[in-house]
């Protein structure tokens, strides 16, 4: 580790230290406790100040949370949204060998590809982002850590654009910085909350249909901004959005969880605590 992020890391542990978590929010005094599965867990108010959390303060990996990242890499760089980009060898998954049903030769808009990573966590879609990116992908995963670190974000690494390897890691904390600042991304919003798509990457054939990650956009106790879904083995199963609670929005975070509906459950298990304790 180089000095000088050695020297944020410290700073921002004392920021951590020394924060207030004074709150507006009528979920500033909650009692009891939601009891989550979950290994890490924030909770947050529109404000920035802690609701509730659980070991908010370990590194994990974070998984397909990492394509939040790669989609504001990509827009903050400015690049052409209707620009087609191609499906190539180089886009396939050599980490966990996942499979894609965007073969070689699929063509997309860069917009769509975005759309993609992000509603249905498409992995070639976001390699795909990476490697058109000025410089190639090395440079894309660079301009991932520094726009981490302008986000204050010193816990967090990214290896690569998908979330595919372990070592994209970042903390409960880092990823309420990460999440507040997706929020003013209006294609993130707009990605991440559609809950099905139709696209047409294949000349002379039909849709390929894609569905949301996130079930809980079918549930219509929610009201959902901006959600992302990941999995890998080493993360868990792991979730972050931005909802409405009773008028209130809130950033929740949730990571390394055993079984594949235990996000989803812990989501809900956390709204009934919130509002019977309000």
């Amino acid at each position: 580790m180089s000095y000088s992020r050695a020297f944020s890391f410290v700073l921002a542990l004392c920021a951590l230290h020394s924060m207030a978590w004074a709150s507006d929010s009528r979920f500033s005094e909650l009692t009891g406790s939601p009891e989550l599965r979950s290994a890490s867990v924030l909770v947050l108010d529109a404000e920035g100040n802690q609701i509730y959390g659980k070991d908010v303060d370990t590194i994990r990996p974070i998984a397909s949370i990492t394509k939040l990242m790669t989609a504001m890499v990509v827009l903050d760089a400015g690049l052409d949204l209707d620009e087609q980009i191609t499906i190539t060898p180089a886009d396939r998954d050599t980490v966990k060998r996942t499979g894609s049903r965007l073969n070689y030769g699929a063509t997309l808009s860069r917009k769509e590809l975005i759309l993609l990573a992000l509603m249905s966590s498409e992995n070639r879609a976001a390699a795909a982002l990476g490697r058109t990116y000025p410089g190639g992908s090395e440079a894309f995963v660079r301009a991932m850590n520094r726009k981490a670190d302008d986000l204050g974000m010193f816990y967090s690494y990214f290896a690569d654009a998908a979330g595919l390897r372990a070592e994209n890691v970042s903390t409960a904390a880092d990823l309420g910085k990460m999440l507040t600042a997706a929020e003013d991304y209006s294609l993130i919003r707009e990605s991440t909350t559609t809950a099905r798509m139709e696209v047409y990457p294949f000349r002379g054939r039909g849709p390929v249909v894609y569905g949301n990650t996130n079930r809980l956009l079918k549930n219509e106790n929610w009201e959902i901004e901006l959600s992302k879904t990941g999995y890998i083995n080493e993360a868990g199963r792991c979730l972050v959005m931005q909802a409405t609670i009773d008028g209130e929005e809130v950033s929740i975070v949730l990571l390394n969880s055993f079984g594949k509906l235990t996000p989803f459950g812990d989501s809900n298990r956390l709204r009934k605590w919130m509002l019977a304790s309000s």
